[in-house]
């Protein structure tokens, strides 16, 4: 894992890999939670009989929304950053799904430092991704989340 603890030592990540996370499982229970948090209840996601049979997949899928959500869980296990007062989601750039996760699939986030800026005090940091489906050849999603971060 990286440690960074101000805008410098970030900096010297420019244009360079900062590791992959760890494989993370996508069960049902997950994918029916997430469902009913987002009151998204469409079938090909928990309607596993369904899914089965009426599905191009033969099984149910994750939401896209929900593989996205991961990502605040899997870049901490590949950057601790320290020494903050705040950090803010600020954006996604180019992002692209690039094929379904279905069920019980494992996956793990790739990531590098795509651009990084000192707004006034504020690090602004794009950090390109790529979601990795196990034994797949194309990964979920590919584009690029922006942090803000205000260290202390």
């Amino acid at each position: 894992m990286i440690t960074i603890s101000n805008y410098e030592e970030f900096e010297a990540y420019l244009g360079k890999d900062l590791g992959t996370s760890n494989w993370h499982k996508i069960e049902q229970p997950q994918i029916n939670l997430f469902a009913d948090a987002t009151l998204d209840h469409q079938w090909i996601h928990i309607d596993t009989e369904k899914a089965a049979t009426d599905s191009p997949f033969k099984t149910t899928i994750a939401h896209g929304y929900l593989t996205l959500s991961l990502i605040p869980f899997l870049w901490k296990q590949i950057v601790s950053i320290q020494n903050l007062k705040m950090e803010i989601n600020y954006g996604i750039e180019k992002l692209r799904f690039a094929q379904p996760v279905k069920v019980d699939s494992e996956v793990r986030l790739k990531v590098s430092l795509a651009s990084i800026v000192n707004l006034r005090g504020v690090t602004k940091a794009n950090i390109a991704l790529a979601l990795e489906v196990k034994d797949e050849k194309k990964p979920a999603f590919t584009g690029e989340v922006v942090f803000l971060y205000h260290f202390n």
